[in-house]
């Protein structure tokens, strides 16, 4: 059940949110500065850093699309913000599923910024294994989503085995 919200229960979450937001622009701006698009360093035999711009959404999806998209996902991006915001504010109490949403509102604010500022996503982590299948690529902004999507799925299989 929620907890009433208090004046301060949500800034917490508010500043894990802002630290995530200030670490994927900060990783950002360090990749735009030292590597040119399509730039590749090896880290391990798996994992490496490359700049790459995606226009679309997870996984590029509509990245070939005319340029609407850009507004599309900016637009969901900002709504999702609101609706996180209202949750954090009713929810405060709930720490687990607070934790959730400040991971994924860090992330979606990141990736809209770079939307609003640059007509893209800047993403620089790259997976692959055996030189062969590579993962697309992402950046923390991703992370942080999919880590708060994962507690999200955590908290809801939790709250059912507490109401049984």
């Amino acid at each position: 059940m929620a907890r009433p919200a208090t004046p301060g229960g949500m800034l917490p979450w508010l500043g894990l949110a802002l630290i995530i937001l200030i670490v994927d622009q900060f990783t950002k701006a360090l990749i735009l500065g030292a590597y040119q698009l399509g730039d590749s360093t090896t880290v391990t035999s798996f994992f490496n850093i490359v700049r790459a711009h995606n226009t679309g959404a997870a996984f590029s999806f509509l990245a070939a699309a005319s340029g609407w998209q850009r507004w599309l996902f900016t637009a969901i991006g900002v709504g999702a913000t609101v609706f996180i915001v209202w949750m954090l504010r009713s929810h405060a109490g709930q720490k687990l599923f607070c934790f959730s949403l400040a991971c994924i509102l860090g992330g979606a604010i990141g990736n809209v910024l770079d939307r609003l500022m640059h007509g893209y996503v800047v993403d620089f982590l790259q997976v692959h294994w055996n030189n062969r299948w590579y993962f697309p690529a992402f950046n923390v902004a991703d992370s942080a989503i999919t880590v708060g999507a994962a507690c999200l799925i955590l908290d809801e299989l939790l709250r059912v085995r507490r109401a049984r």
